[in-house]
Order: structure tokens, then C-alpha cells, then sequence
């Protein structure tokens, strides 16, 4: 039914029709473009303005487009602009850059803190003990998205409780290096509760044979730590800390909601910023260019997320095995 058309004769209009738009209603159309099949242009039937055919769509003298265009094979042309245009490529690597550190980093703090915290409150007998570990698991109970909106409060420079609290006006969130350390130390408080439970389960799960051998061997407490408890601690959250560095890489809230992957890193071709990682500079790449939605480019930038990702995780796996076997 919606092709059916009837086609209207007249002096003033040429080529209208009319045509079902509804189940129950109609409207006269007139086309808007012709088409020269003689040399491929579009006419504008109002204004006679030209398009041509440039790159899937057609395009007037004034870059103006007409949409939609049509699909266009463009094969690695966008992996090719990722790697050789000096524009997109230095801003890329800079957050590429960032982007592994600050998964390394978010996973050494979170597990040095949240293990050493395990070591303090693994004493049976310690009075308080149940409420100390409550206390230290309300961050990880907490929704991220709305911690970090929090603590983008508490620590803006103009009002927040932070500066308030120190009398100093400390550019947390605008300048480029105290930035990326506010994203630690946020994320360091979001995510060493996690560490603190795996920590204690692991050192639980540890024979206290194995300690008691090592002390009557003449090992020191530092020793026996070193040489028995990290070990096998090791081998049991190895894992987990994969998991984790896998998920701070594409730790989209902490970022997008902190900072917003700013401050902007100047002169770059892409909506880049100083603590933009990969995931949060793909989903700007998609929403917020200054060309429009680069969607193509985004999905270029989410397959080498991937391929990183998967590279890093199946090396690390395999070193975890090695560790199994000496175990």
C-alpha cells in the first residue's frame, strides 16, 4: 500500500503525487531532488542548487550534504588515520598512554591498600572486628556513579568541602596533572574495599602450618610474608587482579563522571583530554566531534580497545598458570 502512488498533472507542479502516508490518510508529495543520471548530480528542485557525489553522499559548493547518503567501502582507511594523521595520532597515544597507567596504577594502590588492611583485621580476636570490616566495605556498596558525582563535588576548586577543608585552592579537577591524580584516588577509594575482601578470603584460606613452620625455621615476620604468605596469596587473586585491570581499562563512570575527560589537550584534531582513556575518548569520538557523530572511527577505536585488552589478559593468564605449576 505505501507504494502506491497517483500521480497529479498540472502547470505549476511536475512530477507530485499522491501517496498513502497512513492506513487511513494521504498527502500530495512533490520531489524535492532530481537526479541527473547524465552526470551523476542531485538538483535542488527549489533553489536548483547542485550536489555532487563525494564520499557517500551528495554535497553542494558549500559542504552542505544531503542525508541519507549510501554505504562507501573504506577498508583500514580508519586504523591507517589512527596511526599516520600527526592530528589525531599524538593526542591517541597520549591517552593510550594514560589509559594502561592508570589501570596498572588503580590495580597496584587498590591491592597494596586493600591487602594491607586484610593483614591489619585477619585476627580472629581483635575487639570490633565485625564492625571495622562493615565500615571498610560501605565504599564498594555504594553506586560509583553516584560516589563519583560526590566526590566531583567535593572536590571542585571553587566551593568544594576539600578545598574548604585545607584553605587551599587546589586545582583537583582542572589542571591536567592534579587530575589524573584525583582519578586515583577516587577510583583507589572505590575499589580497595574489592581488594580487602579477596585479600582476606586469600589470607584465610592460607594453612597456618605453613606459618608456624616458617617461624620456627628462624623466619622473621617480613620474611615469612615474602617467602609464604605472598605467594600463595598471589596465585589465588592473580586472577582477580587481571579482572580488575581489564575493568579499570574500560572504567567509563569514574572518568566521564569525575572529570569528564578533561581538561582538553590542546590542539588536538579528536575531542581529546588530559584524563580521557580509551573508552571515554571512543564514546566522545561518537557524540561530541566538532564534525559531527564519527561513528566509524569510534568502532575503530573500540576494536583496538579489544585487541589490548585481550593481548594483555591472555599474556597474563598464561603467566598465572606458570604460577600454578610452581605452586
Amino acid at each position: 500500500m505505501q507504494q502506491l502512488r497517483i500521480p497529479v498533472e498540472g502547470d505549476t507542479v511536475e512530477g507530485g503525487a499522491i501517496q498513502l502516508i497512513t492506513f487511513n490518510s494521504a498527502g500530495f508529495r512533490v520531489p524535492r531532488y532530481d537526479y541527473r543520471p547524465d552526470d551523476g548530480v542531485l538538483v535542488d528542485t527549489q533553489d536548483g542548487v547542485e550536489y555532487t557525489p563525494v564520499e557517500g553522499t551528495f554535497t553542494n559548493a558549500e559542504g552542505q550534504s544531503v542525508n541519507p547518503g549510501w554505504r562507501v567501502p573504506i577498508g583500514f582507511d580508519n586504523y591507517t588515520q589512527l596511526l599516520t594523521s600527526p592530528q589525531i595520532r599524538a593526542p591517541f597515544l597520549r591517552v593510550l598512554l594514560w589509559t594502561i597507567s592508570f589501570a596498572v596504577l588503580s590495580v597496584v594502590t587498590t591491592f597494596a591498600v586493600g591487602l594491607l588492611l586484610a593483614m591489619a583485621l585477619n585476627k580472629p580476636g581483635l575487639k570490633g572486628l565485625k564492625t571495622y570490616r562493615t565500615l571498610l566495605i560501605l565504599p564498594y556498596a555504594l553506586p560509583s556513579f553516584l560516589t563519583a558525582l560526590i566526590w566531583a563535588g567535593l572536590l571542585n576548586e571553587s566551593f568544594g568541602a576539600v578545598n574548604n577543608l585545607l584553605r587551599v585552592a587546589v586545582p583537583w579537577l582542572n589542571d591536567p596533572w592534579m587530575a589524573k591524580v584525583s582519578i586515583l584516588l577516587v577510583n583507589l577509594w572505590l575499589g580497595f574495599p574489592y581488594m580487602f575482601i579477596i585479600s582476606l578470603g586469600a589470607l584465610q584460606s592460607i594453612p597456618s602450618d605453613l606459618l608456624e613452620a616458617a617461624r620456627t625455621d628462624g623466619a622473621t615476620g617480613l620474611q615469612a610474608f615474602r617467602r609464604v604468605t605472598f605467594p600463595l596469596l598471589f596465585v589465588a587473586v592473580a586472577p582477580l587482579l587481571i579482572a580488575s585491570f581489564a575493568f579499570n581499562f574500560n572504567n567509563f563512570n569514574i572518568v566521564f563522571l569525575l572529570t569528564g575527560g578533561g581538561p582538553p589537550i590542546a590542539g588536538a584534531q579528536t575531542p581529546a583530554g588530559h584524563t580521557d582513556i580509551l573508552i571515554s575518548y571512543t564514546y566522545r569520538l561518537s557524540f561530541e566531534g566538532g564534525r559531527g557523530p564519527e561513528y566509524a572511527f569510534a568502532a575503530a577505536v573500540a576494536v583496538v580497545i579489544f585487541l589490548i585488552v585481550a593481548s594483555i589478559s591472555a599474556y597474563s593468564f598464561r603467566y598465572t598458570k606458570a604460577l600454578e605449576e610452581i605452586n
